[in-house]
């Protein structure tokens, strides 16, 4: 069994803790300050609340998972006797690489160093690393306490007992990893995604449907098939000979734009940065983006709840 230490507590790092903790892992978490780890504690508090309170877990359970959660302000606290570190601090290149040059020398050979990404190449991360191939990439998905996906992804020289210990501990934190056989941008998930996004954009710069037709077009469609079928699986379903005509016709269609749209560049240009901000492609005040994130995490806890049930 791996010994976890989670560098890095903020939003992506104490939920990864959360859910190592609750898959019955003691789990150590780094922050660079009181102030951080306070704000981590917090966060973990509240979430195992919201987790209570949906039935996902009980109050005993959630004192346990606490309990299983050790905060550090201190790095040689935190990694020492460690086999797996996972890595969560912000996405800068060159600090993660400074970052891992003070790590390596402290730990030993054999300790895996995965890092939280959403997006970097491994290769680039283990750039100058003394030991390469004991890195690799593992994407957890926000919020990662109640998304399953963790992607994978190995770089030029990452070995592969790196990529199976990566792959047994995500499915011992219950996991569903997948393993990305290249490294590229975005990785698989996020690839997807900004597909998605970008044509979503095209379409309302375009002015074909209001911003809220736009979402409801999926939410209420593809949005409720694609939690049971993938697109590759639907396509299955709906017959590959009609997904290759429509494929055919309509690609040369879709939008091919290799930057942002004008209406995403001109919000992001006035400081309209969505719920953060208030205002975005909507318009937001506290109570509406409370209201839409409890909407949203009870949501994802119910199909965690399913997941369950069924034994994935």
């Amino acid at each position: 069994m791996e010994n976890i230490s989670v560098l890095g507590c903020g939003t992506m790092g104490h939920s990864i803790a959360l859910s190592a903790a609750w898959s019955g892992f003691d789990v150590r978490l780094f922050g660079m300050n009181e102030k951080d780890l306070e704000t981590a504690e917090k966060g973990i508090g509240s979430k195992l609340s919201v987790m209570t309170e949906n039935g996902l877990i009980n109050r005993m359970e959630a004192e346990e998972i606490t309990g299983r959660i050790h905060l550090t302000d201190r790095l040689e606290e935190a990694v020492a006797g460690r086999s797996f570190i996972i890595e969560a601090i912000p996405e800068d290149l060159e600090l993660k690489q400074t970052f891992y040059k003070e790590l390596e020398s402290l730990i030993p050979d054999q300790t895996v160093v995965a890092s939280n990404t959403s997006g970097l190449r491994p290769s680039d991360l283990a750039a100058g690393a003394d030991r390469p191939e004991r890195f690799v990439v593992t994407h957890f998905w926000n919020p990662a306490h109640l998304i399953p996906l963790v992607e994978v992804v190995a770089g030029r020289e990452t070995s592969e007992e790196t990529v199976g210990r990566a792959m047994a501990l995500m499915k011992a934190m219950n996991k569903k990893p997948i393993e990305v056989k290249k490294e590229l941008p975005g990785f698989i998930g996020n690839r997807l995604q900004y597909a998605l996004f970008r044509e979503a954009q095209y379409l309302i710069d375009q002015g074909v449907a209001t911003k809220e037709d736009i979402d409801s077009a999926v939410t209420y469609s593809i949005g409720r098939r694609l939690p049971v079928t993938g697109p590759l699986k639907s396509a299955d379903m709906g017959g590959l000979d009609v997904f290759k005509a429509i494929s055919d016709y309509l690609f040369a269609d879709l939008s091919n734009a290799p930057r942002s749209g004008e209406t995403l560049s001109s919000l992001v240009d006035t400081g309209k940065l969505g719920s953060k901000s208030g205002e975005g492609f909507y318009l937001w005040d506290d109570g509406q983006s409370s209201s839409i994130h409890a909407e949203r995490e009870k949501t994802l806890i119910d199909f965690l709840k399913n997941d369950l049930e069924r034994g994935q």
